[in-house]
């Protein structure tokens, strides 16, 4: 599945421009083609891919897709860290613009090594122990910053599926339930380890012991649809079943690119789709904690389609999905 690693260089003007004001414990439900909520708990980055197009294109005299860009660039998207590198400078950047602006930064750990099966987004740490040192590197940026954590989009799942060979099964379920405990050390770091999406693991049942033997009942919850295009309403539907399972289990749930729902039979930068739900902590179901922008809208899929590599801002796929946004 496509991640994104997100760049040092594009998080550099985070402390300079981020904003100081108050932030209640909710915002409003809305659609993504509507004006950014100022309320919202999340915090927005102002050095976001869609930001920096936005000043390109306005320099360039293309003002109407500039402003079709800002339903993206106004709204708050997880950062996804290099997972080859030393996380410590990204991370600890936007959580101390996030704690100055009294907002909650939202990250992706997305390091697990074997990732991925070696398809579109493989790599992650090179055995255990890199990991470990990797995650406590996270964790440790996170200080006593408000912020929520996707751990590991796929590592379940895949796990489930039989893409990552069975060897590997024990230790991954283990440096996950590692990653919980360690994360969850630090005073205001919410974790949601990832579950997948109701299209890949069709039974939830299947998940569920996966899913405990991975530490998710020390979590604050799981994660669904991230990079994904399932609706708002399938997709919850699943996340409650599968939270009843777990014993009343929450959840959030990736609405970055699922305006439109699905492209049957495409995954990997389907045309036509559209942005969804924007970030919001009310959902009129009480075990959905959010929806979230987990996946950066316009970061490609992979090398499909026409796009670059997996995580690469594509500036034109990113118009598409604003274009054809909920609510434009």
């Amino acid at each position: 599945m496509p991640r994104l690693t997100h760049t040092l260089a594009a998080l550099t003007a985070l402390l300079l421009t981020a904003g100081c004001s108050s932030a209640p414990d909710l915002d409003q439900a809305s659609v993504a083609g509507a004006s950014p909520d100022r309320n919202s708990p999340f915090w927005v980055d102002p050095a976001s891919p869609a930001a920096q197009q936005i000043e390109l294109w306005r320099r360039e005299g293309r003002a109407a897709d500039a402003a079709l860009l800002e339903r993206i660039a106004d709204q708050p998207a997880a950062l996804w860290p290099a997972g080859e590198i030393d996380p410590t400078p990204a991370v600890r950047t936007a959580t101390t613009a996030a704690k100055a602006a009294d907002r909650t930064a939202l990250f992706v750990a997305y390091n697990i090594p074997h990732r991925d099966c070696g398809q579109h987004s493989a790599g992650g740490a090179a055995d255990a122990d890199t990991y470990r040192d990797w995650i406590g590197k996270f964790a440790d940026a996170l200080g006593d910053a408000k912020a929520l954590v996707v751990l590991e989009p796929d590592a379940v799942a895949h796990n489930v599926d039989g893409c990552t060979p069975g060897e590997y099964h024990a230790e991954r379920e283990q440096l996950l339930g590692e990653a919980i405990a360690r994360l969850k050390r630090q005073p205001h770091t919410k974790v949601y380890l990832d579950a997948g999406n109701p299209s890949w693991i069709k039974d939830p049942g299947k998940l569920v012991e996966p899913l405990k033997r991975a530490g998710v009942e020390r979590a604050d919850g799981f994660s669904l649809n991230v990079s994904n295009f399932q609706t708002d309403d399938v997709t919850k539907k699943y996340g409650v079943r599968l939270s009843e399972e777990l014993g009343g289990k929450h959840f959030v749930i990736d609405s970055s690119r699922n305006g439109n729902g699905p492209l049957p039979g495409a995954w990997c930068n389907p045309p036509g789709r559209a942005l969804g739900t924007r970030p919001t902590t009310r959902t009129d179901e009480p075990a959905l904690d959010a929806y979230l922008w987990v996946k950066r809208p316009g970061e490609s899929d992979g090398t499909c389609e026409g796009g670059p590599d997996a995580g690469q801002w594509w500036p034109e796929y990113a118009l598409g999905l604003a274009r054809n946004a909920q609510g434009s």
